[in-house]
């Protein structure tokens, strides 16, 4: 290689870095930075009041979850939310996706219609469904109309993780939904028009052809589900005033970091917990890579 090709290909690069620098810059001060002295600090016992000082006590944050009983309602609760939600939800998605893709009339108003819950916010539709729980509230309303009993919806432990749920699922469907609709474009016709000749009904279409074709979607899908589940916050700290009640039944892994840190201001401890739910995200991710085999199908 000559000296100009040499010269050439370092102005190149040079020039690639310069363009890549300033969101170098951003990724490193707001992504990577944070997640260091996170790391830092699940090693030591903070202090934040007065003077800030860091103590260092090894692996005792880590060794302090074992004992505590909050932290496995929050997991439980995490993973119950997270089992039910992520399925329903991609579910919901498809079978939307697959009908607003058919020639049908209005198709258009009703794709919006569908995604309208997607771009409210996320409090209001909190507040909403609060609304619609409560004693005096629309639900409670609608089975007095009937002759049925009413029923308790926010204070009851049984039921109150429930809500938030229904909440979720009707609210993060239809973003999933658009996703589905556009990898339904791609799929090509000629795949339908050979199984159509071939006998099949739109049953055996949609299980044969589409489902398989919409895999590494599905993948997407699913994960993405996953760490949203994993990661609710604003909802079960609305519907239960920050607490996790009633008796803890809204205490999620968030919630809990949030409460260890912010209020107990445990700020090593909190990191901590937030380490370990990131380990345990990644984990259930290679856990779904492996199960959907994602990078066979390209």
């Amino acid at each position: 290689m000559t000296k100009t090709n040499v010269k050439r290909k370092l102005k190149e690069l040079l020039a690639g870095y310069s363009f890549m620098f300033p969101a170098l810059i951003v990724l490193v001060v707001f992504l990577l930075l944070p997640i260091l002295y996170s790391i830092f600090l699940s090693f030591h016992k903070v202090n934040l009041l007065g003077h800030v000082s860091y103590k260092f006590i090894g692996t005792d944050n880590f060794e302090r979850m074992v004992d505590d009983p909050r932290l496995w309602i929050a997991l439980k609760n995490t993973f119950r939310y997270a089992l039910i939600v992520v399925p329903s939800q991609t579910l919901l998605a498809l079978v939307l996706a697959a009908i607003l893709n058919m020639k049908l009339r209005f198709r258009n108003f009703f794709r919006v219609a569908f995604y309208l819950p997607t771009v409210t916010s996320s409090a209001v539709l909190v507040l909403i469904f609060m609304w619609i729980y409560n004693k005096n509230g629309l639900l409670n309303f609608i089975l007095e109309s009937v002759g049925l009993p009413t029923y308790n919806w926010l204070g009851d432990p049984s039921v109150a993780l429930f809500g938030i749920m229904i909440m979720n699922i009707w609210s993060t469907a239809p973003l999933f939904m658009v996703i589905y609709l556009a990898a339904l474009q791609d799929i090509p016709d000629s795949l339908y028009e050979a199984a159509e000749i071939d006998g099949a009904n739109a049953w055996k279409k949609f299980w044969r052809i589409t489902v398989p074709q919409l895999k590494p979607v599905t993948f997407y899908v699913v994960v993405m589900g996953v760490i949203g589940t994993f990661q609710i916050f604003d909802q079960s700290y609305i519907f239960s005033g920050g607490s996790g009640g009633p008796s803890n039944a809204t205490l999620t892994m968030v919630l809990l970091i949030y409460q260890y840190a912010f209020k107990n201001l445990d700020m090593g401890y909190a990191s901590a917990l937030a380490f370990m739910l990131a380990v345990v995200i990644m984990l259930i991710t290679v856990i779904q890579r492996l199960i959907f085999k994602e990078e066979r199908l390209n």
